[in-house]
């Protein structure tokens, strides 16, 4: 007799073996009507499971998160369907949710068409309406191998192949169609809805190996309902018009190119956007006592392979070969392994190398470095997208070395910084994950349970809410992950703090406790903008290139009605960049609403229009980006106003 024990803490006993479908049933009729699926012990289950044992159950409705990770499974699977009954021949592969969607990867000879995406679309829309039942059934790993096979679907084939012996094969059957698939799935395609749409196509290699077949991969969204869908794809429309790159260009700030992969080519206003907020996290850490260094470019495998990075990341990191003179010949040889170099895709191997010179003492602790280090990556060429994505970045990178009874009181000042500078720069919207540790790390379960709970009792004590990243933590550690929400609603991973007991046991810092003995350090990794160059990208996206006042290149733009009034204009602009203004002049012989229209379209903050009469009475018209209005001051309020607003938002204080 099976005893269900509920959310609310309820509890409910059966006769024998019972289904979710009896189960949501037993607990009232309209929930039952609703329910697509289950939980049990926090596992997601179809609702046909039979449960034969105690258990904690959650009743799933179609209208939650779970109810929409399924929706946008079962359309990958609907794409499938109906992909394979219009086109017959093509071969499924693999089709997982992502977020906002959906995709599948297909192999077939021809090539698709975003022009059939429209007849795929129907034919999903019809099996959507057929209401086909949903079943699961498991085969053993021979069977199911030829039976893939006999279909044709040899890359079926292949994947249950691979699957780890004993794992069961599960095969899902969506009336008669049917795929390999882990589950679980809705209980009918009718309980998909209509609020899909076909995206785009792309190019996939078989298992991301490019030594692997080309197969054919089509995007798609899904959504609970035809409202949530139209606010998508307006958001698209919408991020469209932000995408960094189009403003990039725009504004004159930067360009990328193929003979530099990855690595961003910042024009004059570009760096001067960058220099602003370097300048600015630059006093924040300032006044939150850190000491700022700067390491190597360049360092030795030595100290990759000892960090534990060199298995790890070694596809991902640029290594040259060290040269050493050939004594008995002409010309450099290149030395073996043990002389291999690396370019740094991160700092904190390198600061604890700063760490271990001297003798730390305990009293000597915390020590806050940090860094704008510049590393590099060896990102994919398909990985690459703009500033979001490079391969030579700056991060706002620190390390706080501390003792294990400071981790908390150091998280929390953390915390409390973080939560500072995204205010100042515009974001109030804030959700923190706590990442825990995944399947391949360093440390052993008691290294990692310290870690963990160090960073939980943090959080407690900044009084932080927080939801849980399973196996989402980094290699030697647990960390937090702030993701901030922009102007359209778009979540954004950029800060995190990283509680390591690893990296100072595997390169040796230690300090010299108050017993006169030699510990280990406490590693807290932390970055708040992430990258300069992707939160740049952020930060123009959110503003849709309208940038405030402190951070925009160009802050001002005098601009003449007449050339009477040239001479004014330069004065005015003399002024203002006296006054620490970025100033610039047109004194064009074009008219002043020519002039208005281009440096809007340039993002410039304030037009200031000067004409005769602006000049005999030492004024300004002052146009802000955006309106129609003008508004007609003095100088000398027009450079009290201005220089204020300009002022970034940690020097505004007080």
């Amino acid at each position: 007799m099976p005893q269900i024990t509920l959310p609310d803490g309820s509890r409910r006993e059966f006769d024998g073996a019972v289904t979710g479908t009896a189960i949501a049933e037993d607990i009232s009729k309209s929930l039952a009507k609703k329910a697509v699926a289950i939980k049990v012990d926090g596992e997601l289950r179809d609702l046909f499971t039979e449960i034969d044992t105690d258990a904690a159950v959650e009743v799933i409705v179609r209208e939650s998160e779970d109810g929409l990770d399924l929706v946008r499974h079962d359309t990958a699977h609907l794409l499938a369907q109906a992909v394979q009954a219009l086109f017959p021949g093509t071969q499924v592969t693999i089709g997982p949710v992502i977020e906002d969607g959906f995709y599948y990867d297909f192999a077939r000879e021809e090539p698709f068409s975003t022009e059939d995406f429209a007849a795929i679309e129907k034919k999903m829309n019809e099996l959507v309406e057929a209401d086909l039942a949903t079943h699961k059934t498991t085969m053993p790993r021979d069977e199911a191998v030829a039976h893939f096979e006999k279909l044709g679907e040899t890359y079926k084939a292949e994947l249950i192949r691979d699957l780890p012996e004993g794992e069961e094969i599960r095969v899902y059957y969506h009336g008669d169609w049917h795929d390999l698939c882990r589950g679980p799935h809705l209980p009918s395609t009718k309980h998909i809805g209509k609020a899909f749409k076909l995206m785009k196509l792309a190019g996939a290699y078989w298992r991301g190996d490019s030594r692997n077949a080309m197969l054919q991969r089509i995007y798609g969204t899904a959504w609970l309902n035809e409202k949530d869908l139209k606010a998508y794809l307006t958001r698209l429309e919408e991020a469209e018009k932000r995408d960094h790159r189009k403003l990039g260009r725009e504004m004159d700030l930067f360009h990328l190119q193929e003979e530099a992969q990855g690595s961003v080519f910042w024009h004059p206003k570009g760096y001067t956007m960058w220099l602003a907020l370097e300048n600015y996290i630059r006093r924040r850490l300032q006044g939150a006592e850190y000491v700022e260094v700067k390491t190597p470019q360049l360092l030795d495998s030595k100290f990759w392979e000892q960090s534990g990075h060199w298995a790890k990341f070694r596809e991902n990191m640029f290594v040259v070969p060290d040269e050493v003179p050939n004594t008995e010949g002409d010309g450099p040889v290149i030395s073996g392994e043990a002389t291999l170099m690396a370019m740094k895709p991160m700092n904190c191997p390198a600061h604890v190398q700063i760490f271990k010179q001297g003798i730390k003492s305990y009293r000597d602790l915390p020590i806050r470095m940090a860094e704008f280090g510049c590393c590099h990556r060896n990102e994919a060429h398909g990985a690459l997208h703009g500033l979001m994505r490079v391969r030579q970045m700056t991060q706002d990178d620190a390390h706080i070395f501390c003792r294990e009874d400071q981790v908390t009181e150091e998280a929390v000042a953390f915390c409390e910084l973080l939560a500072v500078v995204y205010e100042d720069l515009g974001f109030e919207e804030l959700k923190v994950l706590l990442a825990t540790r995944p399947e391949l790390r360093a440390g052993d379960d008691e290294v990692w349970d310290r870690a963990e709970k160090g960073l939980e009792d943090a959080l407690k004590a900044a009084n932080i809410d927080y939801d849980y990243a399973p196996g989402e933590g980094a290699f030697y550690g647990p960390k937090l992950e702030f993701h901030l929400k922009d102007a359209i609603g778009r979540s954004w991973q950029c800060g995190t703090l990283q509680l390591d007991f690893v990296l100072p046991e595997r390169l040796d810092a230690t300090y010299i406790g108050e017993d006169g003995n030699r510990h280990r350090p406490v590693m807290l990794h932390r970055a708040i903008l992430g990258t300069l160059e992707r939160f740049l990208g952020i930060l123009i996206e959110n503003h849709a290139g309208k940038m405030p006042l402190w951070l925009a290149p160009t802050q001002i733009v005098v601009a003449t009605i007449t050339s009477e009034a040239n001479a004014y204009a330069d004065s005015v602009a003399e002024e203002m960049r006296a006054a620490g203004l970025r100033v610039e002049t047109d004194l064009r012989n074009e008219k002043i609403n020519y002039k208005v229209r281009e440096h809007s379209h340039a993002k410039v903050p304030v037009i200031a229009v000067v004409g005769a009469r602006e000049a005999d009475e030492r004024k300004v018209s002052l146009r802000r980006l955006g309106s129609k209005e003008s508004r007609v001051i003095t100088l000398d309020d027009a450079l009290q106003d201005l220089t204020h607003e300009a002022l970034p938002p940690d020097l505004k204080e007080g």
